[in-house]
């Protein structure tokens, strides 16, 4: 059986990333922290330019956008949604571990993963 690639730790860069957006917010408390999910919408209307872009389904704009880019917007939602759960809690990686394990428990199993 061929062993898969570790994956990267990624939390540090999430660290480092909330660490430079809060230090740079212009607003903070309650209103700070919806502006950061609120970003959220932002990145996931990103994806869906990059969609309709990719497949050409603006008639006025043709075709502007690879699956690539595509991909890279998925990426930066994905990165946006961590930061934003590590602005609720510093225990970012464990609250996203369990729940992704009670994500794939319910939906493949629950000896899923192991």
């Amino acid at each position: 059986m061929t062993e898969l690639p570790r994956s990267p730790d990624i939390w540090p860069s999430i660290d480092a990333l909330w660490a430079w957006l809060d230090d740079n917010r212009p607003l903070g408390g309650d209103e700070g922290l919806l502006l950061r999910v609120l970003k959220l919408s932002e990145e996931v209307g990103e994806v869906a330019q990059a969609v309709i872009g990719a497949t050409g389904q603006n008639p006025r704009k043709g075709v502007t956008h690879t699956w690539d880019d595509v991909q890279g917007e998925l990426c930066d939602v994905v990165i946006t949604a961590l930061v934003a759960l590590r602005t609720l809690t510093p225990d970012t990686r464990e609250v996203f571990t369990r729940h992704l394990a009670r994500v794939t428990a319910r939906s493949l199993g629950p000896s899923a993963g192991n």
